[in-house]
């Protein structure tokens, strides 16, 4: 029995858990639907013509990329529900089975008692006692028994409801799991309608436009934070000290990445989804920091006096101040849309920078054998 609430106990603050990460996903959804219905406010008052054309790829671009993310916060709730369903379904089976043991003792109980009942057992038992004091005593436990069989009808109410009510939490869990797969599905279809609705916009623009475009779009996705600030935060950290502008042979940050183009100190990096970011070197992160246009977050880390940067991550895994060593994970790669396909793909901006803006460095050489 103690084993058995113990049991019961840590299911209890496992589901409370459970509910809480459901609870907080639900919000994450909410709010992403919330913002993909104000875009699509937006995109509707835009007339079609050259002069708003730009602006409306820019937000059906942004809105590719937070419908994906709402994918992405879908499928996070299914897994969600699923383990919850799982366990659920679990702890019902086994109340159903504690129910089913208990029943069948308290039915022996009382054919035991019956039993005793037709054959007199009871009076022999009172009567064949030595002096009152004894029979007085054996009074006590004959009703301690009776009362026992009272405790175990109790005990099988109690798991009655218990099971009643674990079976009802499994069926709303079930039926949310069906909604949500609903709108995971719905919300594909979406997001490929919008990608075509943005490569038929992007035809009706000119080249120079289209580079315009770009070039606009670029800049939403720049750091945001001045190089310039941060290098004054690098005085005096020793983290990752070792490291200089002769630095080579490092680990591309995206694991199971490739480098799609070099460009200065900066390079664009594409990886599978869910890829690991992890740091070129040991060092300290100086500032983290969340992107108002793609809300993905940028991270910089100090080596010495030079600072590394990761730009468009879906999450982060360290903390501003906090000690890193080389090829630790700092994140997870984040999505973002292709102008050229206006797909969905993942990818990560690295740049590096000097302890002083006259120093340029560049990327590729971090990277070379």
């Amino acid at each position: 029995m103690v084993a058995a609430a113990v049991f019961a106990a840590a299911g209890r603050v496992a589901a409370q858990s459970n509910d809480r990460k459901i609870a907080e996903q639900r919000r994450v959804i909410a709010n992403l639907e919330k913002k993909i219905a104000e875009d699509e406010k937006r995109i509707k008052r835009l007339k079609n013509d050259k002069s708003t054309t730009q602006e409306r790829v820019r937000l059906l671009t942004r809105q590719i990329s937070t419908r994906n993310d709402l994918l992405e916060a879908n499928q996070k709730q299914i897994r969600l529900l699923n383990g919850e369903i799982a366990r659920t379904d679990s702890t019902a089976q086994r109340l159903s089975s504690e129910l089913v043991l208990e029943k069948g003792r308290y039915a022996e109980m009382v054919r035991e008692s019956y039993r005793n009942y037709r054959h007199g057992n009871y009076l022999t038992y009172l009567f064949s006692s030595g002096d009152f004091l004894d029979m007085s005593r054996r009074i006590v436990l004959l009703r301690e028994v009776a009362a026992q069989r009272g405790e175990k009808i109790e005990q099988i109410r109690r798991l009655n409801e218990e099971v009643t009510q674990t079976l009802d939490t499994l069926t709303r869990r079930r039926a949310s799991l069906d909604s949500v797969k609903r709108n995971l599905s719905a919300q594909k279809q979406r997001l490929q309608r919008d990608a075509q609705t943005a490569r038929n916009t992007v035809r009706r623009l000119s080249s120079q436009e289209q580079q315009t475009l770009r070039n606009k779009l670029a800049r939403e996705e720049q750091l945001s934070v001045a190089i310039s600030e941060l290098r004054k935060m690098t005085q005096g950290n020793r983290e990752g000290a070792s490291f200089s502008r002769k630095t080579s042979n490092l680990r591309l940050p995206v694991v199971g990445g490739t480098v799609r183009r070099y460009k200065g100190n900066m390079a664009e990096i594409v990886g599978p989804k869910d890829a690991a970011i992890i740091s070129i070197y040991e060092g300290k992160v100086l500032e983290i920091k969340r992107n108002r246009i793609t809300n993905k977050y940028d991270v910089y880390i100090a080596h010495g006096q030079y600072i590394s940067s990761y730009a468009n991550l879906s999450d982060v895994d360290v903390a501003k101040g906090a000690k890193v060593a080389r090829n630790q994970r700092i994140g997870t790669i984040g999505s973002s849309v292709n102008l050229n396909t206006m797909e969905m793909e993942y990818k990560m901006v690295f740049g590096i920078y000097a302890p002083t803006p006259d120093v340029k460095l560049k990327a590729s050489d971090c990277f070379r054998k």
